[in-house]
């Protein structure tokens, strides 16, 4: 028996099949594009082509997606097809077949415009009771195919946990004005306070999610870095966010100051990873603290399966941006 994991031409499916290769289990790799780590080719679309990779199959990890960067070069119908049936067609087979746990791997970005307050609100504290409030089609689709999952499991007791991964992308930013006014270590670093994790934590946390899933039923689960903040800092988080960090991390500051680094002015979310933590037994290991102690002895504070997959980009096609197109 083995376990089958969409996407494997990605980041975080190669990460896994690399994993879960090196821990001597059985993966078999499924994507659109042909990779070392992909075993069949094809779409998730495709019925037929998802029973067949289904045989055998203990359980699943279905990290394959039409992604953020994708909203400005792809149709709203791609994303349904892709998002929502692909997973849709997963399911179906994955419960005929008596697979043992289904892991869906989703998004922050499910959140949508809950995770930016008011002008003068505190930051926004994300957990999974937030409600999402979708603000593109990458997060309404990513929603519908949570709910998909939740509905197998309650009609075919189909164990499904769902898992909304942060910003793990190796990649520089998406936004133009971010990029500009901050290297790119540096914007990364600050995010491990608040919204990024590694994606070695992710694949921990995928791979526990496989054992836990029977036992669970269903859940959702926030993976970010954990974060040093608490619920008291949010207001200030918002209007002087480097007095927070000053507080909650205060060696922060010399190593920033030594690199010519700078904080935000300014944080509008926490994302928090209590109940992972909790219900999975999830540790992740890269977070803020862990990334200055790898400046201040100059290590590199990327993970060696991050840094050994790299960079992969999401379009074929270079644009005025230099990067990617992305829409609101």
């Amino acid at each position: 028996m083995s376990i089958l994991v969409t996407g494997s031409a990605g980041h975080l499916g190669e990460a896994l099949i690399r994993t879960l290769r090196a821990q001597g289990r059985a993966a078999v790799g499924l994507d659109l594009v042909a990779s070392p780590y992909t075993d069949l080719v094809g779409s998730i679309v495709d019925r037929a082509f998802v029973d067949r990779a289904m045989r055998g199959a203990r359980a699943v990890l279905h990290a394959a997606t039409l992604h953020k960067p994708h909203v400005a070069t792809h149709a709203r119908q791609d994303f349904v097809d892709t998002n929502i049936s692909g997973t849709l067609n997963l399911l179906e087979a994955a419960a005929a077949s008596g697979v043992e746990a289904f892991v869906f791997t989703s998004t922050t970005s499910t959140f949508g415009d809950a995770l930016v307050p008011p002008p003068g609100a505190p930051a926004a504290w994300i957990t999974e009771d937030v409600a999402p409030v979708a603000k593109n089609i990458y997060g309404a689709t990513k929603t519908a195919a949570e709910d998909l999952c939740r509905l197998f499991h309650r009609k075919q007791r189909l164990p499904c946990l769902v898992l909304r991964t942060s910003r793990f992308f190796p990649e520089p930013d998406d936004d133009p004005q971010r990029r500009e006014g901050y290297s790119d270590a540096n914007l990364k670093a600050n995010e491990f306070l608040y919204r990024r994790a590694d994606v070695q934590d992710l694949v921990d946390a995928h791979v526990l999610a496989i054992e836990r899933a029977p036992a669970i039923g269903f859940g959702r689960y926030i993976l970010s870095a954990t974060t040093p903040f608490l619920p008291e800092d949010l207001a200030e988080l918002r209007a002087d966010a480097p007095a927070v960090v000053r507080r909650r991390v205060p060696q922060y500051e010399e190593t920033y100051a030594r690199l010519g680094w700078r904080m935000h002015a300014s944080i509008d979310r926490v994302y928090v990873n209590a109940r992972a933590r909790e219900e999975l037994g999830w540790r992740p290991r890269y977070d803020f603290a862990h990334r200055l102690e790898s400046l201040r002895t100059g290590e590199d504070p990327r993970s060696p399966l991050t840094q050994s997959i790299g960079v992969k980009g999401y379009h074929g096609d270079a644009f005025a941006d230099g990067l990617y197109p992305v829409e609101g």
